[in-house]
């Protein structure tokens, strides 16, 4: 089943996330397996992201190498909400 996984860190800038990103990338963990959909949004210094994957197992797998790499960068992303997918649509 389908999750959506929101993180609403307390301040989250435009530096920190490209940085985090970039960090990943370099390190191959960017786009991870079972990473259907990733969204930044936001005003600078007060971003958000959300996630939907394709399963709860995936997502805890890629977390797993999320998590140092945003310590690294000074992101506190504080504990991400969790939700089941019920629906998607796309076009």
């Amino acid at each position: 089943m389908s999750i959506l996984v929101r993180f609403t860190p307390q301040s989250l800038t435009n530096a920190q996330y490209d940085e985090s990103v970039r960090r990943l990338e370099a390190a191959g963990a960017f786009p991870p397996d079972g990473l259907d959909y990733h969204l930044c949004f936001g005003t600078d210094g007060e971003l958000l992201v959300s996630e939907v994957w394709d399963s709860r197992e995936q997502w805890e797998a890629f977390a797993e190498r999320l998590m140092p790499i945003l310590a690294e960068v000074g992101i506190q992303p504080g504990e991400p909400a969790v939700f089941d997918v019920h629906n998607r649509v796309a076009r």
